[in-house]
């Protein structure tokens, strides 16, 4: 018998981390490989992970509500077939020779290790005044991750340069008690927020928390800039209204105006490819498949399923996946698979009657456009005439690293443009 380890894998791009919502099996369960052993929440999708072996659970590394980041160990099974490890605590006697010789072989890792740093963590330091040389980093040879710059960010006890010599800082020693409390005592109400009788206490479930941890990444990390373009969309609403109802009887869901915009967007994506990257610190990645990430919220939560090829698809194509992946979302069958690969982000935030909006970056994404809410509005217009009109309001908020407002400009003129000139004698929808 050999005893193999199941770790978190990564469900999604960019996601780094999965809290566990529900354990499926409990320690002694005899699995089957592909059975399904827990269930795990992200800030990009809920999904069970999978056995990758036939056995038996022998340990429960995590508790429900505990959250890992990938590659972490989350639960132990024994299987058939090799050598099952030995765990006498006579095995941890070994040669003396040999133990130095792996000690100093483990100084040598790390010194080098610490040294170096990624782009992303000399850019945190250097933002928030950190001495890298008093910090203790968790990743591979001791080196410092992104990651450990964030918990002693959030924790507020950063190591500032010029400061009296201290005990080198550890990620796990910054941690606040919280952190290593039970579920239910994490989720009190901090001693700094006063608290009423009448107040109500609502614990952060795992999905918010992610979302929350997401957004803050995405806060600190890019440089966002904002800007916005207001379309005459008479026709458009016209043209579908006009249609809707055949559509409906015909294809049996509903044509939104929402499809209409991912498709004007997918199209200008194609002509401004440069709007279609992603920062990656040393370089910029143009992205040459235009995948569309669309928002779709639930009572408490929001996902950003994935449109795959965008620009390859009609109005039509665009409407049925808008639907499909939303009611995926809602009726919990959303995959990780549905969740990878977006390159820009479309956010119908007009559903909810929002006219302005400053939407955070989807990252690493590099822009993100608002659709706002289609209003009748007194335009004057070019012969001089007030008259009254559908508008809306096209709000992008972009990564300044990777663009600059005139290239963005261009773009959102050119959404515009295929916007204003659709009507029924020279747009097809299918």
């Amino acid at each position: 018998m050999a005893i193999e380890e199941m770790k978190m894998p990564q469900l999604g791009e960019s996601v780094t981390e999965g809290t566990i919502s529900k354990w499926l099996v409990n320690v002694g369960d005899k699995v089957n490989k592909y059975d399904p052993l827990a269930e795990v929440m992200t800030d990009k999708v809920n999904a069970e992970v999978l056995s990758s072996f036939t056995g038996v659970i022998t340990e429960l590394t995590a508790n429900e509500g505990d959250t890992l980041a990938v590659g972490e160990v989350i639960c132990k099974i024994e299987v058939e077939g090799g050598k099952a490890p030995e765990v006498k605590e006579e095995k941890e006697e070994k040669d003396t020779t040999e133990a130095k010789s792996e000690a100093i072989g483990a100084k040598q890792d790390d010194a080098p290790q610490k040294k170096r740093y990624s782009p992303a963590v000399l850019r945190l330091a250097q933002e928030h005044d950190i001495d890298l040389e008093k910090v203790n980093g968790t990743g591979a040879g001791g080196r410092i991750t992104r990651k450990d710059l964030m918990k002693l960010i959030e924790n507020g006890n950063i190591p500032k340069k010029g400061e009296e010599k201290r005990k080198e800082v550890t990620v796990q020693e910054e941690q606040p008690k919280a952190a290593q409390m039970p579920v239910s005592q994490k989720e009190q109400p901090s001693p700094s927020v006063p608290t009423m009788p009448r107040d109500v206490e609502i614990p952060v479930s795992g999905v918010r928390r992610a979302i929350a941890q997401n957004m803050l990444r995405s806060k600190h990390e890019v440089p966002h800039a904002w800007t916005m373009i207001e379309v005459d969309v008479t026709n458009l609403v016209e043209y579908r209204n006009a249609i809707k109802d055949e559509f409906k009887k015909k294809e049996g869901f509903n044509l939104t105006f929402f499809a209409f915009f991912v498709k004007a967007a997918a199209q200008a994506l194609k002509e401004f490819p440069q709007i279609n990257s992603m920062w990656a610190g040393d370089k910029i990645i143009q992205k040459k498949d235009i995948n569309i990430s669309i928002a779709v919220a639930t009572e408490d939560a929001l996902y950003v399923p994935v449109i795959k090829h965008a620009d390859e698809k009609s109005i039509k194509g665009i409407a049925r996946e808008i639907n499909d992946l939303a009611h995926k979302v809602r009726s919990g069958k959303l995959t990780s698979e549905d969740m990878q690969g977006g390159t820009f982000t479309v956010n119908n935030t007009g559903s909810f009657g929002s006219v302005q909006s400053m939407g955070i970056i989807n990252y690493p994404q590099a822009a993100i456009l608002q659709v706002e809410s289609i209003v009748k509005r007194p335009v004057v217009m070019d012969n001089g005439m007030i008259a009254v009109r559908d508008m809306v309001n096209l709000c992008m908020s972009l990564d300044h690293r990777v663009l600059d407002g005139l290239i963005c400009g261009r773009f959102l003129q050119r959404i515009k443009e295929i916007l204003e000139n659709i009507s029924k004698d020279y747009t097809s929808i299918y």
